[in-house]
């Protein structure tokens, strides 16, 4: 029963007991101790545990420690704690909220047994995915896109994928042609956008030897260099209406001239496309052609924002510095802490951005442990890189409740950085974090979430979709079937 293991630390025997006791009566197996410096020797075990309940600790130090080496674990097992425990966990000591659950005393079974439910769950979606095609990531988004892509490889179908600049669909369009029986054909890529529109045609299909000035010599298209493969048209709502027509040929009759012949080519490729354009748009404006359009959209692709699928930042970070390492940058690590700062952030240039964030952070910190405080300023977003301290006593007494007024109970402005920062980032930053306080305290009830918010419930699961929250929401297709 090694994948049921609950750790359970508590000073206090005979809660300890008690807890124990309702664990094997729901199937987990207790591991208890009094002190968290008892450990020592179980550390190497941790990845056997389900969760672990955290009580009175009596050894300071010794917690300091044990909550230390949690944080350094992107995967560390969910705690449960009681709720004021839980808050400073996450305050002082940088835990990630999504893996901190709040649970009352005296303990009840079917409460514990949805909490432990939640752990598990929770720890099948943190585990690294095993090495896959397409996109990095166990988000629900991602996950569905992978099958989309599984689905329409076999297929010389024509894709479109869309989606904010730097989500991977370059990735994705590998994944296509990798999983396709083109794959042991070329694939090759160009960028639309990147080349200009006079030069396109020749890049595309090929020029003679005299076509045009320059053209010394007779050179293939990237329409023939991917014969028998994959063509990705990477931006292709930056091309000219020229080149639209031009393209809109190929795709009907499968034939095309270089620049200078007459002489009609047949190409055997398959087109992926992509732009972060909206298509649609840019038809009503004139700026794209709608035959084209119906063309390309046979199977639609769209990419999810990194903002709206956070969940996946520990897999892409360690996928990313694996990456780095095979590479010859050496191996960096990034603390949990940082990870856990990194969720705040809103995230614009999607994976693109986090990529070139890793790659920073192994530049300036070769061989070393990346924490939160060493994240650039942008980064560290309302948690500045710091950890507060935390009293000896953590069963302490509540904190005084703030003075009445209208701005009662409400985080009072910080000191702007020397350096500024990002206002529109930073405001994001603060409202993820009340909601996600609004939902603990509402134990997970959007609808009660959004009263403590004052806001309508509808504009509260619109604000959870935005920054990928809803997600965190476990409880909510119950409360809607009650």
């Amino acid at each position: 029963m090694s994948e049921c293991r609950v750790l359970v630390v508590d000073a206090d025997a005979a809660r300890a007991e008690t807890l124990a006791a309702i664990l094997r009566f729901i199937d987990y197996q207790p591991v208890v101790v009094t002190s968290t410096a008892e450990l020592d020797l179980a550390e190497r075990r941790q990845k056997e545990w389900v969760a672990v309940m955290l009580g009175r600790e009596d050894d300071w130090e010794a917690l300091t420690r044990f909550l230390g080496w949690l944080r350094r674990d992107a995967y560390h097992p969910p705690v449960l704690a009681s709720p004021r425990l839980q808050e400073r966990l996450i305050e002082s000591f940088g835990l990630d909220r999504s893996a901190c659950f709040a649970i009352d005393h005296p303990v009840k079974y079917a409460a514990l047994n949805d909490l432990l439910r939640r752990a598990g769950m929770l720890q099948a979606q943190r585990e690294p995915a095993a090495p896959s095609i397409g996109p990095t990531g166990n988000s629900v988004a991602i996950r569905r896109v992978r099958r989309m892509l599984e689905q329409v490889a076999p297929h010389d179908s024509t894709v479109l994928i869309t989606g904010e600049s730097g989500t991977g669909k370059e990735v994705a369009a590998r994944a296509i042609h990798e999983q396709s029986g083109r794959r042991n054909r070329p694939f090759v890529a160009v960028n639309c956008g990147a080349i200009p529109s006079e030069l396109l045609e020749s890049e595309l299909f090929g020029h003679e030897k005299g076509a045009f000035t320059g053209a010394i010599t007779a050179r293939r298209g990237r329409f023939e260099m991917a014969d028998g493969g994959t063509l990705f048209l990477d931006e292709i709502g930056d091309m000219s209406l020229h080149m639209q027509v031009k393209i809109l040929r190929v795709l009907q009759e499968r034939t095309y001239e270089r620049v200078g012949s007459s002489r009609s080519v047949h190409c055997d490729v398959r087109i992926i496309a992509a732009t972060h354009r909206n298509l649609e748009d840019a038809i009503v404006k004139g700026m794209f052609r709608e035959d084209l359009y119906y063309r390309l959209n046979v199977f639609p692709v769209e990419m999810p924002p990194l903002r709206e699928r956070l969940e996946d930042l520990p897999l892409l970070i360690t996928d990313l510095l694996a990456s780095l390492d095979r590479d010859g940058h050496g191996k960096v690590g990034i603390s949990a802490e940082a990870v856990h700062a990194l969720r705040a952030y809103h995230w614009p240039g999607n994976v693109r951005e986090l990529s070139n964030l890793v790659e920073r952070l192994a530049v300036l910190y070769p061989h070393a442990e990346v924490t939160a405080a060493d994240l650039p300023s942008r980064y560290r977003g309302a948690l500045g890189g710091a950890v507060m301290p935390v009293p000896a006593v953590f069963e302490a007494a509540p904190l005084p409740v703030a003075a009445a007024g209208p701005l009662a109970g409400a985080a009072q402005p910080s000191q702007l950085p020397t350096d500024g920062l990002n206002l529109k980032d930073h405001i994001e930053a603060i409202e993820v974090s009340l909601i996600r306080q609004a939902l603990e305290r509402a134990g997970g009830v959007v609808a009660h979430a959004a009263k403590l918010l004052d806001m309508r419930r509808t504009t509260l699961v619109e604000k959870l979709r935005k920054y990928g929250l809803h997600r965190e929401v476990v409880i909510e297709r119950e409360t809607l079937s009650a």
